[in-house]
Order: C-alpha cells, then structure tokens, then sequence
C-alpha cells in the first residue's frame, strides 16, 4: 500500500507563495475597496449596492494588479470584467469578492470554474482514498476572496475579512481557506536553523608546587 503524502496544502502555498506577496495583497484589495467607497459618495441610494460592486470590482483588480506585478508575478492584463491573474510558484493567483457567507457566489464565473480544475491534483492531500495518486503538482489554484458585509450600513468601505481559499476542481467545497492574517502567522512557524557561535574557553592551567599549592 502506498504511503501517504508528506505535502499539504498550506506547505504547498508556503513554499509557492513569498510572505511579501501575501502581505502586499492584502494591503492592496482593501485600499481598492476603501477607493472603490470613496468613489461611490454621492451617487442615489436606489442603485448604489450595483455602483458599490462595480467599483469595487474595478479598483480591487486596479491594485491587485499591481501588487502582483511587484510581487514579481507575472499578472495578465486588465481588460474589463475580465479576471485578473498571477503566477508564483505552482500556484495561479486570482481574486474575487463575496457578501460574508455567501462562499457559492465564487461559482458563477465560469472562468473561475475551469481554473479550478488543475486542483484535481491536490485534492488527494484532504481525500484519503485518493493518496495513491498524488504527486507534487505543477499547476494549482487559490483566491484571495475579500469578504464584505452584506449591508452597505456596515463596514462598507473595506473587507469583513480577506482569506486564502484553495477550490476544489469544481468548485463546489474548498480543500484549503484561512483568513490571511492567520496565514501570514505560518510563515513565522517555519523552523529557523540557527549557527551556534558560543566558543567554549578552557581555564588556564596554573602549575603548582611539589607541596600541592600554587607558587
């Protein structure tokens, strides 16, 4: 019987993903968000949910953008709704908002969904009957999913919370999902080799006497 895999998921997204990059992210959806709110002053309280969203969709793909570009990973181009994409390590690295709870919304991009679908290969490392058949993968999946309230009276001008969210190939469960804050704590676990430096001094030798004492 084959033996189970060493990897998991979060070392996966440890070892693809650089800590700044995280970091960075995270700073940036929730400054678009806040831009996004600034943007929306003014505008009739009849339609300003639907103004909200677009704007938020807009910004948060704008600075999205370009932390991944900082962040050395590759992102696409921003071309309208279209969805914005980076690449580190094994992993694609793409975005999207949801009303806080509302976790099936992420389906309904049919983009998102075929994404999705490279992580047939890591779903053995949370599906025990499926160990015989994993390797280490070369194409993965995750989101940043920034989660608002679902009243525009309530934090409305940034994220309840932002999470790191590994799909399923379908995208109907996720196999991996962690507010980043959290995440970001895992890269402080990582053991540290540290060099011993302490130098052991020997104590120096004092000749003595034939009487046994010092002279």
């Amino acid at each position: 019987m084959p033996l189970p895999p060493t990897d998991s998921i979060p070392d996966l997204l440890l070892r693809s993903i650089p800590r700044g990059l995280v970091m960075a992210v995270d700073e940036a959806l929730g400054v678009g968000a806040q831009r996004a709110h600034a943007a929306a002053k003014g505008m009739d309280e009849g339609h300003l949910p639907h103004v909200v969203g677009q704007l938020r969709h807009f910004h948060m793909n704008e600075s999205f953008h370009r932390a991944l570009a900082m962040g050395d990973a590759s992102p696409t181009a921003i071309r309208g709704n279209g969805i914005v994409s980076g690449r580190s390590g094994v992993f694609t690295l793409a975005r999207f908002n949801i009303p806080e709870g509302f976790w099936i919304n992420g389906r309904r991009s049919h983009t998102r969904r075929q994404m999705s679908f490279a992580n047939k290969a890591i779903e053995p490392l949370v599906q025990p009957e499926l160990f015989d058949q994993y390797t280490t993968p070369s194409d993965a999946v995750a989101f940043f999913v920034a989660c608002f309230s679902g009243s525009l009276h309530i934090q409305p001008e940034s994220p309840v919370s932002i999470q790191i969210a590994v799909p399923d190939r379908d995208m109907r469960g996720w196999l991996f999902r962690e507010p980043v804050n959290a995440f970001l704590q895992r890269y402080e676990q990582e053991p540290a080799v540290q060099d011993d430096l302490a130098k052991p001094k020997l104590k120096k030798y004092k000749k003595q006497g034939n009487d046994g004492t010092a002279p």
